[in-house]
């Protein structure tokens, strides 16, 4: 696996996705630990992963990084819905279960919080989570995101509905913590 660090940091270091992490990929989105707290309801084929390496992973729209730590990969963290003239964006991350209650996480939206507010000239990121996953409500928290509204059964994941808890984060808020 390709070794280029992004963003180092003293838990996990983040780095670009490359084609060579795609089996990686492919292997942890399929797992029903990782899916069904993302709300992804399908199976993902190779051919699906690469489209998503190449349309969304390869596109200047977004910011995907592979999570690192001890130099295996961990999981994947990213910024997509990038409005640039809003300076907004939502955050996304999921952590391969058997790296969970780890810390990794946290430390790596720590990292991509800070590069998003101080070198991409963020003013606000959002985050969105299911009520089933309140180990990822519990990580926004910790890192200083506040509760800012409920979408009531916005999402069909695993065979019922699910309320949608959105998050937000401000770059003053960021920089007094």
């Amino acid at each position: 696996m390709p070794e280029t660090v992004f963003l180092p940091g003293e838990r996990v270091d983040l780095r670009p996705i490359e084609e060579d992490d795609l089996e990686f990929l492919q292997t942890k989105i399929n797992d029903p630990r990782v899916w069904r707290g993302i709300g992804r309801a399908r199976p993902v084929n190779g051919a699906q992963e690469r489209d998503f390496f190449e349309n969304v992973v390869c596109d200047d729209d977004s910011v995907n990084l592979l999570i690192v730590a001890d130099a295996e990969p961990v999981g994947t963290i990213g910024f997509h819905t990038i409005e640039w003239e809003a300076r907004r964006a939502e955050l996304g991350y999921w952590v391969a279960p058997e790296h969970h209650e780890q810390g990794y996480g946290s430390a790596a939206t720590e990292l991509l919080v800070e590069y998003g507010f101080d070198h991409l000239g963020l003013h606000r990121i959002a985050a969105r989570v299911f009520e089933c996953n309140e180990a990822s409500q519990a990580l926004l928290e910790s890192v200083g995101f506040t509760p800012e509204g409920v979408h009531r059964d916005a999402e069909f994941i695993d065979g019922e509905y699910q309320d949608t808890h959105w998050y937000g984060l401000l770059a003053d808020e960021w920089r007094e913590a």
